[in-house]
Formats: structure tokens, C-alpha cells, sequence
């Protein structure tokens, strides 16, 4: 374009309307309204009963175990998962097979059912002991003489949780490209070194969002360790509450405003922690890029 031409005429874009939306907007708003408004004067709901035990003394400590079902089998979980990941993966035929049958086994049967037989298991495997065979015995433990409802709750919610994370972590490493692998291994590392030195800290920004979803999951999970049993995590104290008063509603309400609490804090943490992943991998560009940008196209039209 010659310096003499007319500069460009600026574009008067007009905005496109979407009046159908406002009104989907409205009736959504009319509809939350009245179902809000159903709720708070519907006498089943008992809200005198919800707010007298909202805060009662047992929730705090039923809070707690919760929590630490939570973490506790999310922290065995991933470890596991991370094994099985890297089992899977591997090229010995043995730890791919072992690996491959787990995942099957735990993912193919319900967690409550899996819940269940780990309630049974000092009934099941009375005594354990370790010795040689026909042999003298070093060590011996009664089950049956044990409590440990707590300790096989997070068994048997690890376990299970460990075929779900194995999966994620599993699809986190095999989205590095293979060259990150390949030069490692090129420098002299070993295969499970390139994995944990070089594998596994890319796939982080891929593993992150949906081990956050399987905590969440895994919060709200620790429901039903009843099977097991244990009976002190927020559920079953709510709902022990609601049936010596006969109001199960109100109850069952309060165990779901403090689910939604914990998620609450839970979906911020993930949020933060994702954004620290992601960081080297921002769709945004920064200042000095942008002004990098500028620059480079104050310079091309000058040509």
C-alpha cells in the first residue's frame, strides 16, 4: 500500500443480540426462586432441627475422620497408582500383566462390595503368621484381637482408588512426547530414572486436574466405609443423630452443607495447584512477550 492511499476505514461491528437468552436467564431465575422459597417454608425440612445441630459438638470430630480417610487413602493411592503406572508401561511382560489384573479386579468390582470383604478380613484371615514352612514361626498376629475398622477403611479405599489413579497417572506420562524419554535415556539415564527425573515431572500439568476430582470423589466415598464398619466419619454420626430423633431430613442436610464446605476449600486448593502446574504451559502471553510482539510488528511495518 503507497503512502498516498486513504488510510482503512475503521469497522462499525454492531454486536449480535441474543434476546432469548435473557429470557432463559429469567426463567431460571424464577424457577431457583421458588424452589428456595418451597424449601424454607416446607416443614419436613425441620430447619429449627438443622440449625440446632449445624454446629453440634459431634460434627467437629466427625469432620476429622473424614478428612482423614481422605488424605490418608488418597496418599497410599497414589503411590500404588504411581507403581502400577509405571508397571504398566514397562516393558517387562510381568509387570505389565500384574499390573493389567489389578486393574481389572478393582475396577471391575463396586468399592462397597470391595469395603465389605475388607470388614471381613480378620474373619477371613483369623491369624497371620510368617515363619518357615513346616517350619518354626518369627512372627504372629491375631486379627481377631485387633480393632482396626479405621486401618481397613483406608485399605480398602486406597486400594481401590489406586486402579482409578493409575489410570491417570498413566495417560499423564504417555502425553510427554516420547523424545523427552529418548534423550534421557541418550544421557545415560535409566528407564525408571528418565520416569522419575524427567516423565513424570511434565506430566504433572496433565495428571493434576483429575486427581483433584478423584480426591473430591474420594471425600464424599468415605460415606460409605459403614461396610467396613467404621461408624465415626461424617455420615453415620449425622445420620445415627437423625435416627435417634427421628428427623432424618434435617441431618441428612447438615452432613451436606459441610460436604459442600470441605469441596468448597478442596475445588481452591485444586484451582491454585493447577495454575502452578500450568505455568510453562499459559495460552497468555506475558508483558515482555507482548511487548516483544509490538515490537516485531512496528518493525515489519516500517519495512
Amino acid at each position: 500500500m503507497s503512502s498516498a492511499d486513504p488510510p482503512p476505514q475503521p469497522i462499525d461491528a454492531v454486536p449480535l443480540r441474543h434476546p432469548w437468552r435473557w429470557v432463559a436467564a429469567a426463567v431460571i431465575v424464577v424457577l431457583l426462586g421458588l424452589f428456595l422459597y418451597g424449601a424454607a417454608t416446607n416443614d419436613a425440612y425441620r430447619w429449627s432441627t438443622f440449625w440446632q445441630y449445624l454446629f453440634d459438638d459431634r460434627i467437629p470430630s466427625a469432620i476429622w475422620y473424614t478428612l482423614q480417610l481422605t488424605v490418608l487413602s488418597m496418599v497410599l493411592a497414589v503411590i500404588l497408582g504411581v507403581t502400577l503406572a509405571v508397571m504398566r508401561l514397562s516393558p517387562n511382560p510381568v509387570f505389565r500383566s500384574v499390573s493389567w489384573v489389578y486393574l481389572w479386579i478393582f475396577r471391575g468390582t463396586p468399592v462397597y462390595v470391595q469395603l465389605v470383604f475388607w470388614g471381613l478380613f480378620p474373619t477371613i484371615y483369623q491369624n497371620i503368621q510368617l515363619g518357615v514352612p513346616f517350619g518354626p514361626t518369627f512372627f504372629h498376629l491375631d486379627l481377631q484381637s485387633l480393632s482396626i475398622p479405621f486401618l481397613l477403611a483406608i485399605v480398602g479405599l486406597g486400594l481401590n482408588e489406586a486402579a482409578y489413579m493409575a489410570e491417570i497417572i498413566r495417560a499423564g506420562i504417555t502425553s510427554v512426547p516420547e523424545g523427552q524419554l529418548e534423550a534421557s535415556t541418550a544421557l545415560g539415564m535409566s528407564w525408571g530414572l528418565a520416569m522419575r527425573r524427567t516423565v513424570l515431572p511434565q506430566a504433572m500439568r496433565v495428571i493434576i486436574p483429575p486427581t483433584g476430582n478423584e480426591v473430591i470423589s474420594m471425600l464424599k466415598t468415605t460415606s460409605l466405609v459403614t461396610a467396613v464398619p467404621f461408624t465415626l466419619e461424617l455420615y453415620m454420626v449425622t445420620r445415627n443423630i437423625g435416627a435417634v430423633r427421628f428427623e432424618p431430613v434435617p441431618l441428612l442436610m447438615v452432613a451436606a452443607v459441610w460436604y459442600l464446605v470441605i469441596t468448597s476449600v478442596l475445588m481452591v486448593g485444586q484451582y491454585y495447584l493447577e495454575k502452578h502446574f500450568s505455568r510453562g504451559a499459559s495460552r497468555t502471553l506475558t508483558d515482555k512477550q507482548l511487548a516483544a510482539l509490538a515490537k516485531a510488528q512496528a518493525g515489519t511495518g516500517s519495512m
